[in-house]
């Protein structure tokens, strides 16, 4: 009776054990939707911002229509990706959009009436400060993706999240040129 009596409780502990591994994977596994949820916010916004700045900087810019087109396309790009949930396929679509808007802001230096638009820098001050709650969030989702990761391949929980098929998540990598402070006499040049 006793041994009946201690092998139900051991089997309760280990159940109780795997369920808590159970649950606190789950909490990692949504805190990394969560934080892209919150990236994917900051890019919705900012996707919805970039076509108002164009738009203004087209009434100007009748001579800059590459430049103009390449932020358009980065934006698509970056749009495409972020719909797919494709983490890596944003970074490289980020690198090309940062690299259009620092030459749109170069170019822009050659426009007087358009650096004193308020628009214009209403639209420019707005979108600088969504480039800057990105960077942060994107930080925040790479702290969430390494909680989940290590949790998923470590033991205990590595055996847990082989059972109920979690798997590692991707970071939001960037190289070092793309998080890099923006040249402006570099976008002059081109």
């Amino acid at each position: 009776m006793i041994a009946v009596t201690v092998i139900v409780v051991i089997l309760t502990l280990i159940a109780g054990y795997c369920v808590a591994l159970y649950n606190g994977l789950i909490r990692v596994r949504n805190e990394v939707k969560l934080a892209w949820s919150n990236i994917d916010v900051l890019l919705v916004q900012r996707h919805d911002e970039l076509p108002k700045l164009v738009d203004v900087c087209k009434r100007y810019m009748q001579h800059e229509q590459q430049t103009l087109e390449q932020v358009i396309q980065a934006r698509s790009a970056v749009d495409t990706a972020r719909t797919a949930n494709n983490v890596s396929g944003v970074s490289a679509a980020e690198d090309s959009l940062r690299s259009g808007l620092a030459r749109l802001y170069a170019v822009a230096e050659n426009y007087p009436n358009l650096k004193a638009n308020e628009m214009f820098t209403t639209l420019q001050s707005r979108i600088s400060a969504l480039e800057t709650a990105i960077a942060d969030r994107r930080e925040i989702y790479n702290d969430a993706v390494n909680s989940l990761n290590v949790r998923v391949e470590t033991f205990p929980d590595v055996v847990v999240a082989g059972m109920f098929g979690f798997v590692p998540a991707h970071p939001l990598k960037f190289t070092a040129e793309q998080t890099a402070d923006v040249d402006i006499s570099a976008a002059f040049a081109k």
